[in-house]
């Protein structure tokens, strides 16, 4: 008979085995830590964005225009010229709507106060 040369067959899968399972462990050991690595980077990401969204509130906050100031009551029309005044001032409420002194809701009411007199 003849004898073959070389490892025997059961040690070839015995390191065949080693190598596969070292190959294992470091693919996963490099797996978790570039998943560590892209979790840090996107903490640092949301970190910045969330600073990047504090500074925009603060910096229009800073530079909103002032509030509108708040509307005064239109006088109550003269009962003896109420045709022409009440025209008028119909229409200066218009105007100040339009103007964005009065909101909807405020050019609603104070229409509604002129025409009920």
């Amino acid at each position: 008979m003849m004898r073959r040369r070389g490892m025997p067959l059961v040690r070839v899968a015995a390191t065949t085995a080693v190598v596969a399972g070292t190959a294992g462990a470091v693919s996963h050991h490099q797996q978790q830590k570039y998943a560590s690595q892209n979790a840090a980077a996107q903490q640092q990401q949301d970190m910045a964005y969330q600073q990047g969204v504090a500074d925009a509130q603060a910096q229009q906050q800073q530079y909103a225009p002032p509030p509108p100031p708040a509307p005064v009551a239109a006088p109550a029309p003269a009962p003896a010229a109420a045709g022409a005044d009440l025209t008028a001032q119909l229409q200066q409420l218009a105007q100040l709507h339009n103007a964005g002194v009065l909101s909807d809701e405020e050019f609603a009411a104070a229409k509604q106060k002129l025409l009920a007199g």
